[in-house]
């Protein structure tokens, strides 16, 4: 028979019990999401070190209404990349604006086709992708817009908001007229609104084929502000620099469960290390981003690519380092989640050889490897980018509409920097250091 005594000790077991269970059943949950501790990334509490890639394109297959060019190549393009232990992808989250931009054509099927309207059905492409990668368990980082036009991006707002005309938006801008006119979206109100509100919407949206919330979502490993987010000019920088911050800030008190980053380029982007540091110093932000483009950055000639190998690769080593230094300072993450070389004769013909390309991917997975063995801040490594099964259109050198959708965004050559599931040499030292 049980004493009053005994009952009370059995209740306060049987509620000691129910608590540890919860506070085991919140740590197990928690452990789902990727987090940072220090210098590294933890995941399922482990340290989570990647190789990745930049498949941007993924959220657009769902919507292709022929099923063998979409959901089926789709599907069968994340196994690919699953057997090469490539799960860890860079993705575009959405396109503003339609038709035409900066001479070029813009990815199709916009979600904000219009000033502060919304197709809600072309998201689904991306509510398809997120449920094909949780079969997969594969992350996803979502990128939120874009500094450069091929999905809009930054010349889309301006334009919506009389900084740009149309006339002018649609057609061939130089250099300099693209720095003068993308370096006005930091102190334009309206267009930091809008953007705003399109990322308030994606964060928020629930998946129409899962039904889980994307804040929720534990597939995703981050958001990022924008692809390769840079001021552009001098005169911007303070613009700029408050922009990232209060946009960080937006994106956390929407959402704290996933990482959140800037999509910087590095010093080569903000034109100043002591501004890319302040940046990614920030509280709201997790960790570094860097990019990598050689013969972008006339670190090699594209008719003298041979002569310019070794120069091109050392530099981009040294870039690398340069940026480790500044990662460990914060004691935060650092990821390289773009780097690309051209195939050989900076050819765009899928059977040409990419003999080049290999000794490049080689040293800057080395250099990563290097940092994975000694717990280094360098904690990830995304090539730029993944062209998968599609195929180059002979004769034909940029993307138009109606082509199969490339890693090479619409206004680069296609077939220059993307690598197709048929170039086994590429894919061998890929795999190298892939391995779990």
């Amino acid at each position: 028979m049980l004493t009053n005594t005994n009952k009370i000790l059995m209740k306060l077991m049987t509620r000691g019990l129910c608590f540890l269970s919860l506070c085991a059943l919140i740590q197990i949950n928690a452990q789902k999401f990727v987090s940072v501790k220090d210098n590294q990334f933890q995941y399922e509490k482990k340290t989570y070190y990647f190789v990745g890639t930049n498949f941007w394109y993924a959220s657009y297959l769902g919507l292709e209404p022929n099923q063998k060019k979409g959901i089926e190549r789709l599907r069968k393009e994340l196994d690919f990349l699953k057997s090469q232990n490539v799960t860890n992808i860079r993705v575009l989250a959405a396109t503003e604006g339609t038709g035409k931009i900066n001479g070029v054509s813009r990815v199709d099927q916009s979600y904000q086709y219009d000033k502060g309207k919304f197709n809600e059905e072309n998201l689904k492409g991306l509510d398809i992708l997120m449920n094909e990668v949780s079969k997969r368990n594969m992350k996803v980082v979502l990128f939120l817009s874009n500094n450069w036009e091929w999905s809009g991006g930054w010349l889309q707002y301006l334009n919506w908001n009389g900084k740009i005309d149309d006339a002018t938006v649609q057609r061939a801008l130089n250099w300099d007229e693209l720095r003068d006119y993308t370096s006005q979206f930091y102190s334009c109100e309206a267009c930091i609104n809008q953007y705003k509100e399109q990322v308030k919407r994606i964060i928020n949206r629930r998946n129409t084929v899962t039904k889980k919330l994307y804040k929720k979502d534990k597939n995703i490993m981050a958001w990022e502000i924008a692809n390769e987010p840079r001021p552009m000019r001098p005169a911007a920088n303070e613009a700029y620099k408050k922009f990232i911050s209060e946009s960080a800030a937006f994106i956390k008190s929407l959402d704290k469960n996933h990482l959140l980053t800037t999509g910087s380029e590095g010093e080569m982007g903000t034109e100043n290390m002591h501004l890319y540091r302040s940046n990614h110093q920030d509280k709201n932000i997790d960790y570094l981003t860097i990019h990598l483009w050689p013969k972008n950055w006339g670190w090699f000639e594209k008719d003298k690519m041979e002569a310019g190998f070794e120069n091109a690769k050392n530099k981009s080593l040294e870039y690398i380092n340069k940026h480790i230094k500044v990662a460990d300072e914060l004691n935060k993450p650092l990821v390289l989640e773009e780097f690309g070389f051209p195939r050989d004769r900076h050819s765009y013909d899928i059977n040409s050889t990419t003999h080049l390309r290999d000794q490049y991917f080689e040293a800057i997975f080395q250099l990563w490897q290097a940092n994975k063995n000694i717990n280094g801040s360098f904690a990830g490594c995304s090539f730029w980018a993944f062209n998968g099964y599609a195929k180059p259109i002979p004769g034909q050198i940029y993307w138009k509409k109606g082509d199969e959708y490339m890693g090479d965004p619409p206004m680069e050559e296609q077939g220059l920097n993307g690598v197709f599931v048929s170039d086994k040499s590429t894919w061998q030292i890929i795999q190298k250091y892939s391995k779990p």
